[in-house]
């Protein structure tokens, strides 16, 4: 007997990852002081100097995101 395969979903929705991966992603990365939003009310997260060390680490290039007044 053949065992099935399941894999996991990595969503997209427009230009970012949603779903469980997205939600638990931006939990993590929250956690860890990545990201973060000036009030807890606002919609909006921004990386933090933290992150911009630490997603560097990772090898991404962040000169790809525009700056935003947020």
């Amino acid at each position: 007997m053949e065992k099935s395969t399941k894999i996991k979903p990595a969503k997209m929705c427009y230009e970012h990852i949603g779903g469980k991966l997205g939600q638990l992603l931006a939990e993590f990365f929250a956690d860890k002081g990545w990201i973060a939003k000036k009030k807890l009310s606002d919609k909006h997260f921004y990386i933090t100097e933290s992150g911009q060390k630490e997603f560097e680490k990772l090898g991404l290039d962040l000169s790809q995101i525009k700056s935003e007044n947020l």
